[in-house]
């Protein structure tokens, strides 16, 4: 009998700005999946433009930096950029109400995967992802 390969764990696990915000807040949903992903080895990763929605007066500063600890915060640079700008002409989105979330949505597209992004609006994510990474509703 031939042994199984064994499975090799990998993918990332994207946050958007609110799945920024209930880590800060350490809401059992969110705490109980980022358990889950550093267990499956898969990297957690948020856009550096989630970090403008997030960041306000009133945040615990040392939760947000605790977190951010945690996880990797990718930047946002000409080609995620671009990126993102292709995905909302793509969509047939514009305008700065999609502008972050399609920012997000090109970080997690060049995420190794299978990508999974937790988001509370998960229907802009998911037509700027068009299928290629999962989208969880928190």
């Amino acid at each position: 009998m031939t042994p199984r390969p064994e499975a090799v764990p990998g993918g990332t696990l994207v946050l958007d700005s609110e799945g920024l915000a209930k880590a800060v807040l350490r809401d059992r949903g969110v705490t109980g999946r980022l358990a889950l992903a550093r267990a499956d080895d898969l990297r957690v990763v948020t856009s550096a433009a989630a970090l403008v929605e997030v960041m306000h007066p009133r945040i615990n500063r040392p939760a947000l930096e605790w977190t951010l600890s945690r996880l990797v915060v990718e930047p946002v640079t000409d080609a995620v950029a671009r990126r993102a700008a292709d995905l909302l002409a793509e969509a047939g989105l514009h305008g700065h109400e999609y502008a972050i979330d399609a920012m997000v949505a090109a970080t997690a597209l060049a995420a190794p995967g299978p990508v999974t992004v937790l988001t509370s609006g998960p229907e802009d994510l998911m037509t700027l992802c068009a299928g290629r990474a999962t989208v969880i509703t928190i």
